[in-house]
């Protein structure tokens, strides 16, 4: 572990910040409910017990962070039915591979002889594509604004190089839209805020305002290590008790207001804003991202037709009231029963940043 990294774990340092979380909220009356909406956020308070730490008046819960675990399961049939197809390569990031659709899974149709590679970045399956112009080579879209970017990139250098063998199936999202929808939630109250750091990096701190603003909500975009969990706790936590709301930064060793622009610019050059299919939030509009028409070529669902089955949710799984923070882990009925990160029946369990993984690999918490 380097000095850098040491310094944002000091137990010393971290006690201190536990001492001042208690100490803020000492008269506030009933629970307070903090949601972080990052998969790595979401590890790291497993990791390091930060939920033990908190005071009673204080709960902290996860959101759809994780952006394996919110991809819908008509997409993972979609990606299984090009998989199928003669002459296709599909490349994907690993976290795709065991995320089960309605029947089978992508490591499953690996098995049977479909052509699926994992890939470490976008611009791999574009080299894929180039050295195989007799196939097609679809890539599997997935993330948040942190990694739009590198496919917008790809997409462009696609077009660039005169492609007609490169797909991308896309399923991107955008965050502050399900922060919205969950603020909105009758049956969920969230006090605040912790804003995901890598997705803050490219939207900067301008994207929580209207949580802060129109909804009254406290935004705080907070780091990973345990020390910057704990300070985004306080941060968030003295605006609950002080009854304000806005957008504050923890992690400005990184993320600037402005975020950024060059990237931004670039996944809005083949990108545009649409309607997108939350697992277990629903649908929530301009929550996507899809291809815009100049780049139409390129987008695997409208320029290659298959037969898709009628997606089925898993009997018994609650992934979708894991990911809206109404149930922890462990009020599943299926988790480390049926559903294990060896046996995952839900997205929560397969993705390592998924809450059911984290709450597994870690243990149970009350």
């Amino acid at each position: 572990m380097s000095d850098i990294v040491k310094g944002f774990r000091d137990p010393q340092v971290a006690k201190d910040l536990v001492a001042e979380i208690h100490k803020a909220v000492e008269g506030f009356d009933g629970t307070m409910v903090l949601m972080e909406v990052c998969g790595t956020h979401t590890m790291s308070i497993y990791s390091h017990g930060i939920r033990q730490l908190m005071p009673k008046q204080v709960k902290l819960i996860s959101g759809p962070g994780c952006p394996v675990c919110v991809t819908s399961i008509g997409y993972v049939d979609r990606a299984v039915a090009l998989a199928r197809r003669d002459n296709t390569i599909v490349t994907t990031f690993g976290d795709m591979m065991r995320v089960p659709g309605s029947t089978t899974t992508l490591n499953h149709e690996k098995a049977k002889g479909c052509d699926i590679r994992i890939v470490y970045s976008p611009l791999d399956a574009v080299e894929i594509a180039v050295k195989n112009p007799d196939k097609d080579v679809v890539f599997l879209g997935v993330g948040f604004e942190t990694t739009t970017p590198t496919i917008a990139g790809a997409i462009v250098t696609a077009d660039k190089k005169g492609l007609d063998n490169f797909y991308v199936l896309a399923s991107h999202k955008t965050m502050p839209e399900p922060m919205a929808a969950l603020t909105a939630d009758p049956e969920l109250q969230v006090d605040g805020y912790l804003c995901p750091a890598h997705v803050s990096t490219v939207i900067g701190v301008e994207g929580y305002e209207p949580l802060a603003t129109d909804r009254n909500v406290p935004c705080v975009v907070t780091g990973f290590e345990p020390l910057d969990m704990l300070q985004g706790v306080l941060m968030a936590a003295k605006q609950v008790v002080a009854g304000t709301a806005k957008v504050e930064n923890q992690y400005s060793r990184y993320v600037k207001h402005e975020g950024n622009p060059k990237a931004r610019e670039l996944m809005y050059t083949v990108f545009e804003p649409c309607d997108a299919r939350w697992r277990g939030v629903g649908d929530i509009p301009h929550s996507g991202l899809q291809i815009k028409g100049e780049y139409a070529r390129f987008d695997a669902e409208k320029a290659i037709d298959v037969d898709v089955e009628p997606p089925q949710e898993p009997k018994g799984c609650l992934c979708g009231e894991v990911l809206k923070g109404k149930i922890a882990p462990q009020e599943c009925p299926l988790f480390r029963k049926l559903c294990t990160p060896e046996n995952p029946v839900g997205a929560c369990m397969v993705s390592s940043e998924g809450s059911c993984a984290a709450a597994y690999k870690y243990g149970i918490e009350e």
